[in-house]
């Protein structure tokens, strides 16, 4: 009733000044439509040349709903769409879209970005290379490597992706993630050339000596029982750790041997505190006394914290 009686009211108001409702209304429709004539020109006079909107927006068939075609859209737009695809989609996306697919940027990136390191990046490419086939090179190499880690590094050195040199194979290690870690332990233990070089190429500058432990231990896997060749990893990681640190090394009064002892500790305080199988795990005062007695210049300090981080981290070489 009382919304009726204000209609009312508002009508005869209205009509004094020369409207009525729907007159106002009609005008109040008048002037919205010109506002979206107004922006959809304002819209496309600011896109210019290719009106994406209306490129994202447009109807398809409805073969092709909600189906974007890449060369339609600016180069830049495309390969930056294309970029986050792996190689096997990459290589589907060039049924397609073939000639952006097989664009040499796009495979350039797949190639660095999963082998970091090969010699033919640093040479002039030969004649007739193209970075996709390098691509399926790489892959193949690393499935060999994989099988059979000595016919790999072969392969890689017949298609002149590796040359044959310690330095160049510790760097393609160092660089690649897709090298089974159990042919790569056998390898490196029968080519302690490549292992030399594999460790000088660790900074471990200014980090703390259990994480600078994991670090080593995720590139180089510890072997799963003692033996010489944890030995060997542990006396290199020890002269690399002193080299990276020779500030710190002084001023704790640390040498090799010392870090060495260290490392040892800290491995066997990592299968106590880990292993479900010790249920007496030790103590932070008996890790401090059993190990100052084989380091005694080693503050209580600094072995406490040692103890803290593998407590509250984990193992070192997990």
């Amino acid at each position: 009733m009382g919304q009726g009686l204000w209609r009312v009211a508002r009508n005869q108001q209205l009509q004094q000044e020369g409207y009525s409702e729907q007159g106002y209304l009609r005008d109040q429709s008048r002037r919205m439509a010109a506002n979206n004539i107004s922006n959809t020109s304002h819209r496309k006079q600011v896109q210019g040349g290719i009106d994406i909107y209306h490129l994202l927006k447009a109807r398809k068939s409805k073969e092709q709903e909600g189906f974007i075609n890449l060369e339609m859209l600016p180069p830049e737009l495309s390969f930056t769409i294309l970029s986050y695809l792996n190689a096997t989609d990459l290589c589907l996306a060039s049924c397609v879209w073939q000639d952006l697919a097989n664009d040499e940027l796009l495979w350039q990136g797949l190639c660095k970005s999963t082998w970091g390191h090969c010699s033919i990046y640093n040479k002039n490419p030969p004649l007739g290379f193209s970075f996709r086939k390098l691509y399926m090179q790489l892959d193949e190499g690393s499935l060999t490597f994989n099988a059979n880690p000595e016919e790999g590094v072969n392969y890689f050195m017949s298609k002149g992706i590796l040359d044959d040199s310690p330095k160049e194979i510790a760097k393609f290690i160092f660089c690649t993630r897709t090298l089974n870690w159990k042919k790569l332990r056998i390898y490196l233990d029968e080519r302690r050339d490549v292992l030399d070089d594999l460790v000088t190429l660790h900074n471990f500058r200014n980090q703390f000596l259990p994480n600078a432990l994991r670090e080593f231990f995720r590139h180089i896997h510890a072997p799963e029982e003692r033996g010489e060749y944890l030995e060997t990893l542990i006396t290199k990681f020890s002269h690399r750790f002193c080299a990276c640190n020779p500030d710190l090394m002084r001023e704790l009064g640390l040498s090799p041997d010392a870090v060495y002892v260290l490392c040892y500790s800290l491995i066997l305080l990592s299968i106590d505190l880990t292993s479900p199988h010790v249920k007496n795990k030790m103590s932070k005062r008996e890790f401090i006394r059993n190990t100052r007695r084989a380091a005694q210049n080693i503050s209580e300090d600094f072995v406490g914290h040692l103890y803290d981080n593998i407590y509250l981290i984990g193992h070192v070489a997990a």
